[in-house]
């Protein structure tokens, strides 16, 4: 079985800065706690090799000894398993979860509630669209199967929905990907190299940072101001660092919530175009609008037709499972990205494309997505404002969660305390570069909502024993508590 590896330059980028002299804790201790919680909070993924001990010391300026020591109480722990040939590979504890309380685990068995994903289940409409590809397949099955650019139905049914949003589009600019994803690691092997620099929002999609670091990239992070976006600093970032693009989300940001408006995404095309740095817009939640309408596509402010790449998805809008994709940019780029893809994975899954056209083509379970996507978000504002008063929550217009505030900067404490009570959730760092956002984690309302209750209540039981435990002036005494307890 393959298994992931993570280099040691990667490894020191999440450990950040880990180290903390002034509290006597030994540095082994210190570095076991800080690779702990990258495990618990999924920065660093479970079955992930981990370097080695030589190279890791090297990278992080220690003695082999003291990476040893580090090592060995993880794998103490049960957060590290050994084998020989395999090196160190990240795990949870199985102890823990087998002495889990049941009522500890809200109600899914030895099942952690995963609070960390945010995207529906698949409705009727979803079952009815795979049942009509199935019946479009067998004339397909005559021929290989393989569309690098995706099926002509689909695409046509892509740029047919971009002429509804009021862009003119036409099949021959839409490629069709394996999910969005899947689309910006294309865009990234033909925009960008090694050393290269890329703009982002700031916070942003986690697995876009992890994507451009694993493609040896720099994300430059410009900081959304306290509405809207700062152009002005985005238009310095593209002066000062030359980059290859920039990946901006302007619809229903992820993980903040908010959108750009109209005068703003006229003005960063403006800019762009200005400094020659291509946009790559991230419209994956641009259809889920809950109160008032959609924005129109920021490609539809690009008069060159160039400057803007568009990434959209059907998996937020129909089903997470649907992994159907696609680019968006002017002929010649689809074209190299097509010869791109030769090499990777030829082609997207037929019976998903013809599904996808379906459900595209109807816009089928809109209605129903909104509805209950108002009624989880209602739901989880108001147990918040119950449970959890003291932190700060803006009501987002759209997208799929809520980007919340906390008193202090304990979201990655949170995260390990709450990985201990059966709960998982997104710190606020996981969403940036290097550590920040530690005031902030991201709940996602797309679970139901007897669960989102129940989910905020342990949160809150979470959030007094961290506030009650902890002296915040006292940081050596916290570390040796949070220590104790994850």
């Amino acid at each position: 079985m393959d298994i992931s590896s993570l280099g040691a330059t990667s490894l020191t980028r999440h450990l950040g800065r880990w180290r903390n002299d002034a509290n006597g804790e030994a540095a082994y201790r210190q570095l076991a706690r800080a690779l702990r919680l990258l495990v618990l909070d999924g920065r660093v993924g479970l079955g992930v090799r981990l370097p080695g001990e030589r190279e890791l010391a090297q990278a992080l300026g220690l003695s082999r000894t003291t990476l040893a020591a580090a090592y060995d109480l993880l794998r103490d722990e049960g957060y590290l398993v050994s084998r020989q040939g395999s090196g160190s590979v990240t795990r949870l504890p199985s102890e823990r979860e087998a002495h889990a309380d049941p009522e500890d685990m809200l109600g899914h068995g030895s099942n952690i509630m995963d609070w960390t994903a945010a995207s529906l289940p698949g409705s009727q409409a979803v079952w009815h669209a795979y049942e009509d590809a199935l019946h479009q397949l067998p004339a397909h099955l005559s021929g290989i199967g393989y569309e690098a650019l995706g099926l002509p139905r689909l695409r046509q049914a892509i740029a047919a929905d971009y002429v509804r949003r009021g862009l003119p589009t036409t099949p021959d600019q839409i490629m069709v990907t394996t999910g969005a994803q899947h689309g910006f690691a294309l865009l990234l092997r033909l925009l960008a190299g090694p050393g290269d620099r890329v703009v982002v929002d700031h916070p942003t999609y986690h697995n876009v940072l992890g994507a451009i670091r694993r493609s040896s990239c720099m994300p430059v992070p410009v900081g959304l101001p306290q509405a809207g976006w700062d152009i002005d600093a985005i238009h310095a970032a593209f002066r000062q660092t030359g980059p290859r693009f920039a990946y901006i989300i302007p619809d229903f940001q992820n993980p903040t919530g908010r959108s750009m408006d109209v005068d703003q995404r006229r003005e960063l095309v403006a800019v762009a175009e200005r400094d020659r740095t291509p946009l790559v817009i991230d419209e994956t939640m641009a259809e889920i609008a809950l109160d008032g309408p959609c924005q129109p596509p920021v490609a539809l402010f690009d008069a060159t037709g160039t400057t803007v790449i568009s990434l959209g998805s059907a998996s937020k809008r129909f089903w997470g499972g649907l992994r159907i994709g696609w680019i968006r940019a002017e002929e010649q780029m689809i074209a190299a990205l097509g010869r791109i893809r030769a090499t990777l994975d030829l082609a997207t899954p037929v019976m998903e494309q013809l599904a996808a056209a379906t459900l595209i083509v109807s816009d089928a379970g809109r209605e129903e997505r909104t509805d209950m996507l108002r009624a989880r978000r209602g739901a989880l504002m108001d147990a918040l404002a119950l449970h959890l008063p003291q932190w700060r929550i803006e009501r987002p217009a759209g997208g799929m969660s809520l980007w919340a505030e906390l008193p202090g900067p304990n979201a990655t404490a949170l995260a390990a305390l709450a990985h201990g009570e059966g709960l998982r959730i997104a710190p606020g760092p996981r969403f940036g570069v290097d550590g920040a956002f530690e005031r902030f984690v991201r709940l996602p309302f797309t679970l139901p909502e007897a669960e989102l209750r129940m989910g905020v209540e342990r949160l809150a039981a979470v959030d007094a024993r961290l506030r009650h435990r902890t002296p915040r002036a006292d940081v050596a005494s916290w570390a040796l508590e949070a220590d104790r307890v994850i």
